[in-house]
């Protein structure tokens, strides 16, 4: 496996539009009545794309099989989520993959990745949200996340049997400074 990630700069703003794009168009247009064009749009353009990477608290990583990329990820780096605090918390928002990635164990590594990155800034929490009906569930419950809320979604177009979604928390051991 030659599965590199490296962190994105605006340079990479057209690679995260067509990987966004691309990967939202394989997996995810049956939650929509609009097969998710509207959310696309919105969500995954140049402008969307450059105010995200100018906050300070976001971080995103392009991930290459080979030389092409083939996924990213999305990390809030100080996310407060039910109980936890910004300071100790990291939030996994987004991790997509086009489907030619699949069935790779790459999203195994980009778990153990994002492991690493909450780890060296001595997070002790990893949250994310994933929807009720999804086989990620299962990827993140193996994974060592627990369930541990759940909230609705209200996105227009969006079908009414996808709006649940789970708030899935993962503990790491963090050793204290000497």
């Amino acid at each position: 496996m030659s599965l590199t990630i490296k962190t994105c700069t605006t340079g990479d703003i057209n690679d995260l539009i067509q990987i966004a794009q691309q990967s939202y168009r394989e997996h995810y247009t049956y939650l929509w009545l609009d097969n998710g064009e509207g959310y696309i749009q919105s969500n995954f353009n140049f402008d969307k794309f450059q105010g995200e990477l100018s906050d300070p608290n976001a971080a995103f990583f392009l991930i290459h099989d080979g030389p092409a990329p083939v996924g990213l990820i999305k990390l809030n780096l100080n996310s407060a989520t039910g109980v936890f605090s910004a300071d100790t918390t990291l939030e996994l928002e987004r991790i997509y993959f086009i489907k030619e990635a699949s069935g790779k164990g790459l999203g195994k590594e980009a778990i153990n990745f994002v492991l690493n990155f909450a780890k060296q800034r001595g997070k002790s929490i990893i949250w994310l949200k994933a929807m009720d009906s999804s086989a990620a569930v299962e990827f993140y419950k193996k994974r060592g996340f627990q369930i541990t809320a759940e909230t609705e979604l209200n996105y227009p177009n969006l079908r009414d049997e996808f709006r649940k979604m789970y708030v899935m928390v993962l503990h790491l051991y963090v050793p204290s400074p000497l």
